[in-house]
């Protein structure tokens, strides 16, 4: 297909997320889906005994995807009105069938039921390229559960850890963002039957009053269309509180995958681990040497805004009067398709970078060593003073060393020589110095509780979920 430089082009679509997602949330798919609701409602109608011929379901059935979409553009510029366009050009199609096309239905039935369907399909599509992520996490986390590293709390070095237990930190965000997902899931029901302000009314009118059978068309309906039940009571929409719990939810993901790639951004900038980086990119135009950690930094700027987008469901929602108005529309066709798209382009990169992540072990434990000697003291004073000191004289001593030690380093630019200062005062003759800077001292069960998350969490997720995996995507650059 040519391609128009004339015009703005979506990045989300020419960029960033996978052609998966945007057939997802592409015209022919929407729809396409649009038709199989007419269908599906004129099969309900037909099974209640309503006068809807074989023939006329046939003709429906073989016209759901071959729509012309040019005389659907016509019409809607003499309408005014997307969904009676279609109604008219999927008529046009179907001549013997054009008079029951969305019998007793509203625009409601067709756009919000597919809008719902889209959300359940693209839910399907995140739930596969999470758990992908989530695997290439467990895989990583195992391969480092014993590597010490320096611990960080308020960016400041604090009491070791292993990198793999920090790599299930970034998991078990994944964990909790899971637990969402799969809950919206199950919640997910249609709009159903439920006429232009939801009172059930055209259908109530078509059925003589009948409730009962009003009722048993909705549930064949929904049926037909992949779904145990309907909201119980919506006005001309289904509840726009759905659509706030989905932007939740996509938001919740992407808040995850910004604290990882914030975290190894600055790693990369500790020479301690990087993205993949590949044998011809070009880190910098003008800084040849430079390994920009772009992937990392992509992640970040796409989980801006899906964390952005956020805001404008909960927006909508609030400003529904009453039985709904239109002001929610616009908004929609933007808010949904672009937070899903943008969410698995970061999903994508996610995976590209744990897959493919350099870790350097020298360095780390370079780092390491550069501020062990002050978090080793403890121990030191304490073995110190078994040796027969004075606990409060060690401590005196401990605190003198540690200030010009720290001194040598902030002012002076030197390297921390606190363990010479050690060795060479009286007072901790007595102590192996040596040993106590092993770092593996230091980790506590950091190793232990990486085996124990993923035996007691992950392995759990992995095996309800053995058979859902995502085909790999290459990314764009």
């Amino acid at each position: 297909m040519e391609i128009n430089r004339n015009e703005y082009r979506n990045p989300l679509i020419s960029r960033y997320a996978s052609k998966e997602m945007s057939a997802i949330w592409s015209e022919q798919r929407k729809f396409s889906t649009w038709r199989r609701l007419w269908v599906a409602l004129a099969e309900a109608e037909a099974e209640m005994g309503l006068p809807i011929t074989e023939e006329q379901l046939n003709e429906l059935r073989a016209h759901v995807d071959d729509i012309d979409f040019a005389l659907a553009d016509q019409y809607e510029r003499k309408l005014r009105h997307d969904v009676m366009a279609h109604v008219h050009t999927y008529g046009d199609a179907c001549p013997n069938a054009k008079g029951i096309i969305h019998w007793g239905a509203t625009s409601c039935y067709v756009t919000d039921n597919t809008d719902v369907i889209l959300i359940r399909d693209s839910f399907r599509l995140i739930l596969a390229k999470l758990l992908d992520v989530m695997r290439a996490l467990a895989k990583t986390a195992k391969a480092y559960q014993n590597l010490p590293c320096l611990a960080f709390t308020h960016l400041q070095p604090a009491q070791p850890t292993t990198l793999g237990k920090r790599i299930c930190l970034w998991l078990y965000d994944l964990v909790m963002d899971l637990e969402d997902l799969e809950h919206r899931m199950a919640l997910l029901r249609t709009r159903g039957l439920k006429g232009t302000t939801g009172t059930q009314a055209s259908f109530f009118s078509l059925f003589k009053n009948d409730g009962a059978k009003v009722r048993q068309l909705e549930a064949l309906v929904d049926k037909k269309i992949g779904f145990e039940s309907s909201f119980a009571v919506t006005g001309q929409t289904y509840p726009r509180k759905l659509d706030a719990q989905v932007a939740d939810v996509l938001s919740g993901i992407a808040q995850s995958a910004h604290k990882m790639a914030t975290d190894l951004r600055i790693l990369a900038h500790r020479k301690e681990c990087e993205e993949p980086f590949e044998k011809n990119q070009i880190g910098s135009s003008a800084m040849a040497y430079k390994r920009n950690p772009m992937r990392s930094e992509r992640i970040c700027s796409l989980a801006r805004f899906v964390m952005s987008v956020q805001s404008s469901p909960g927006m909508t929602l609030a400003t529904q009067w009453f039985e709904r108005t239109l002001d929610d529309s616009a908004n929609r066709r933007l808010v949904l398709p672009q937070a899903f798209l943008a969410l698995d382009a970061i999903l994508i990169l996610y995976r590209n970078v744990i897959d493919g992540m350099v870790v350097y072990p020298k360095v780390i434990e370079k780092n390491l060593r550069a501020e062990l000697p002050f978090m080793a003291t403890e121990n030191i004073m304490m073995a110190a003073t078994a040796a027969g000191g004075d606990r409060q004289e060690l401590h005196e001593h401990i605190r003198q060393h540690s200030q010009a030690a720290a001194a040598v380093v902030k002012q002076e630019g030197g390297e921390n020589d606190l363990m010479a200062r050690l060795e060479a005062d009286p007072m901790f003759a007595g102590v192996d110095l040596g040993s106590a800077l092993e770092p593996s001292l230091y980790v506590g069960r950091a190793p232990q509780q990486v085996d124990e998350f993923l035996d007691e969490i992950m392995a759990p997720i992995f095996e309800k979920y053995a058979d859902v995996t995502s085909q790999e995507t290459e990314i764009f650059c």
